[in-house]
Parts: structure tokens; sequence; C-alpha cells
């Protein structure tokens, strides 16, 4: 059969789209300066400290009353894992000792019984995330409790994600198929490399074999989408050893790959610290992994998404790229619109109704705010008029999709060109260099642009101006 017949329109789409797609040396080198990610606007670092209960209560409150809203997003952070990984940078607790998660689940089932009365009677929910740490240091036993208990809260659509986070160190076959029977049907594993060396100086041993048989069992299990995380940037790792852990993760074929740029801020995340500074690659090296690796990918089929994500063509990502349907929240890239998304446990991050909310870092706070019949609210912003316009643009631009000026002029009851003339401006170096393209009706991210959406979107960020204690990873 001729392949070429045989791809669907979506898929000769796709593959048209990755042919004319370049990786520019040249403007990376010139536009390769730092800046957030994005999952948010405001960013997280621009949350406040005096945001308080009360403002989350109303923003759920809001919603309840509202009679038009997407189905809920529910994120659910874990923060245990049983050894340390040099590099991580998530909100963690080291331990061996399980029973700690019986402890943090009954805290857990205690804020989701708080918060509920105050969504409504409409709690029906597209999206489910488990993050960690590692949940799978959960037990299938308390898995089973867990979902559960979401079960009994919220009514998920027939064609909901449920996605949960692995490290392949801690899963079995058992656990895998225990996960999809609860409903999981989408899964990441945290590869990072394959290369020996670079495990021993990251303090996070898995063979290649451990990868490759957890995503066997969990196609056989019946998940339908895997993503795995490759981290570029670490000891040990050059251009020759990286490419080598490509080849072996190709040949898997995961639906999915996010290749994230390893930030090392040591001053900031204690458990970098240990690792040896001199074992770094420098800054030429890195250019040249991710250069080499981008190529590869596509080489290998995969679409790029945007930022650090590629899928292949036929998943659910590569086809919301596609269609325009891309979003973008605190788990990164994802195919639900925008939902209000609603976060539970320690450090977790949610958004309602134009309110952005994070949890206490400390478990000691969380708990003790539990304890006192209180949400463990820390701290989070309401978003002004003016936020929720740049929102919209920021999204749009990181999504790589057009930006309508006269639809968000008539949402937003702007003069787009004249609210956003000094952004504009700043823009021409993006348009002179053929990154995006800016006219009387639109605004287009170009398809080499989209690799530099961070650096355009940034130019409409009015935080950005203000002092921060954040520090920003490198664009690429």
């Amino acid at each position: 059969m001729d392949i070429a017949l045989a791809q669907t329109p979506q898929q000769r789409a796709t593959k048209e789209a990755t042919a004319s797609f370049q990786v520019p040396e040249a403007l990376i080198r010139r536009f390769n300066s730092s800046g957030p990610r994005y999952t948010s606007y405001p960013t997280a670092d621009r949350f406040l400290d005096e945001f308080a209960q009360q403002h989350y209560l109303d923003a759920l409150a809001m919603r309840a009353s509202s009679t038009q809203h997407m189905p809920l997003s529910l994120y659910f952070h874990l923060p245990f894992c049983t050894s340390l990984c040099y590099f991580c940078a998530c909100n963690k607790i080291i331990t061996q000792d399980k029973s700690r998660s019986e402890e943090y689940l009954r805290y857990l089932f205690k804020e989701m019984a708080m918060v509920v009365p105050h969504l409504g009677d409409d709690r029906k929910t597209g999206q489910l995330h488990l993050g960690g740490g590692s949940p799978t240091f959960l037990s299938n036993e308390q898995m089973s409790l867990l979902m559960q208990e979401v079960r009994k809260h919220f009514d998920f659509t027939g064609d909901a994600e449920i996605s949960v986070e692995i490290d392949p160190r801690t899963i079995d076959d058992q656990m895998l198929a225990h996960l999809a029977s609860l409903g999981f049907n989408r899964t990441s594993f945290g590869v990072q490399d394959f290369d020996v060396a670079v495990q021993e100086a990251i303090h996070r041993i898995q063979p290649y074999d451990m990868v490759a048989k957890a995503i066997e069992t969990s196609r056989a299990v019946g998940f339908e989408s895997i993503n795995t995380d490759l981290i570029y940037g670490l000891p040990k790792q050059s251009v020759q050893s990286f490419s080598a852990t490509l080849d072996q993760l190709i040949a898997l074929r995961p639906d999915r790959i996010a290749l994230y740029n390893y930030a090392h801020l040591p001053q900031r995340f204690k458990a970098q610290r240990l690792i040896n500074e001199q074992d770094l690659p420098d800054a030429e090296t890195r250019l040249q992994i991710f250069l080499m690796a981008t190529q590869r990918l596509l080489d290998a089929g995969y679409d790029y998404i945007g930022l650090d994500h590629f899928a292949l063509p036929g998943d659910e990502l590569s086809r919301a790229r596609l269609d325009q349907s891309l979003h973008r929240n605190f788990q990164g890239y994802t195919t639900r619109a925008d939902s209000d998304l609603v976060a539970f446990g320690v450090s977790a991050i949610g958004k309602v109704q134009g309110t952005h909310v994070q949890n206490d870092r400390s478990l000691k706070a969380y708990y003790a705010c539990l304890d006192d019949n209180r949400l463990p609210v820390s701290r989070g912003i309401q978003m002004t008029a003016d936020d929720e316009l740049r929102a919209e643009v920021i999204m749009q631009l990181m999504c790589s999709m057009p930006v309508d000026k006269a639809a968000v002029a008539q949402r937003h009851g702007i003069v787009f060109d004249e609210y956003f003339s000094d952004e504009l401006q700043r823009l021409s170096q993006f348009e002179e260099a053929g990154l995006i393209t800016v006219d009387e009706r639109m605004l287009r991210v170009t398809d080499t642009g989209r690799l530099f959406v961070r650096g355009i979107s940034m130019v409409f960020d009015a935080h950005l101006h203000k002092r921060t204690t954040a520090t920003y990873s490198r664009l690429i």
C-alpha cells in the first residue's frame, strides 16, 4: 500500500508542517534569553501573599452561580518519593515510610470535602492529573481509595483524560493494570536520560529495559497515550550520549515526548547542590544537544507542538494543535479548553474564574490549616481586566494560534492597535526575523516562530518590569 495514500488529511497536514519546520541555530543564538514558561498569566511568581481563603471561596461561588462553564480539570499533588533525584525542582518529600501517605490521604480527602460544597451541583469533570513527587508511592489500595473519593465528588465525562505521572522504578505490571482498571488512560514516565553515567550523576538509576517494559505493559493494559520526559543539560551529558538515548527512546515510540532544559539553581533547590557543577555541559554543548534532539525527533516523525513538547501525528495533542484547540495550564500543553482547574494537596496550584490560588508548600502548614478547618490557601491573585486580556493573547501565542485583533478587541472592549501600541512596536524585532507576521487583522506565529513563543509572549507581559524573586530559565 502507498503510505502517502493511506494517510489521513490531518496526517498529511502534520507531515507538511513538520517538513517546513526548520531549526534555526542563528536565531536561537540571537533570541535565547531567559523568561517565564507561561503555564499561567500572571505567572506564579506574581502571586500575592495577602491572598486569603475568602478570595478563593468567592471564586468558587462565582463558578457555582454560573450557568455556562466547561467541565472541570482536577489536579492532585502527591509529594512523596522513596529516593532523591538530584536534579529535581518539584515540591517533594523523601521518605521510605509508606504510612505517611495514609495520613496525607486523610487530609487530602478533608480538603476535597471542604471545597466541593462551594463548587455547586454541576461538577462534571473532563480532566484529572496526579503529579508529584511520585504518585505511585501510593499502594494499589490507597490509589483505589483516592479514586473512589474523587468519583464520589466529581462526575467524569465519557471522554475524560485521566493521567498519572509514574516513576518507572516504583511500578510493576500489577500496578499498571490496577491503574488502568481505575480509569487512568494516560501516563507520563520520567526517563531523563538512559546513559548510566548520567543516571549515576543525578542519583536516578533506571535501566532501559525497565522503562521499555513499563511502556509495553502500559499499552497492553489499555493506556491510550504515553508521554516520556527527557532532560538535556544534565551532568555528564554530551551530544553523542544524548543521541544514543534518543535512539533508544524513539525505538519505544512513546506518543508524546517532552524535551526539558535543565535549570541548575542550587541556591533555590538544595538537592541540586549534590550535583558536581564541573560535570555540567557548557552552554554551547547544551545548545547543540537541543538542536540535535529537535531535528532527530522531527526526522522520526514527531510533530513539534510548541516549547519543548513533541507528539506523534495521531496523538490528541497533535490534533489539538492542528484544529487550534490546544491549551496550556500548570501541567503544560493540554487538549482541553480553558476549564477551571481545581487543585488539591500541598503546594498545588489551581485557577477558578480568573482567580489563581496556591496551597501551602509546607506539609506541616498544610495539615495545620485543615486541622483548624481552614483551606490551606497560601497565596494567589485575582486577575484584573488587563490580566484577562493579556492572558488571552499570551495563551494564543504560546499555543501558536492566530490572534484575531478584532475578536480580542470586541471581547475586551479595546482598540487592539491602540491598547498594544508599545507591544506591537517591540514585536517588530520578531517580525523582521520571520518569527511572527503582523497585519491589520492578525498576529500569526510562523512555523519557525513556534520555537520562540516564550520570547514573543514576553512582549505582552505587563508584570515583567516589576521586581520578582524568581529566576527564569533560558528560552532554549
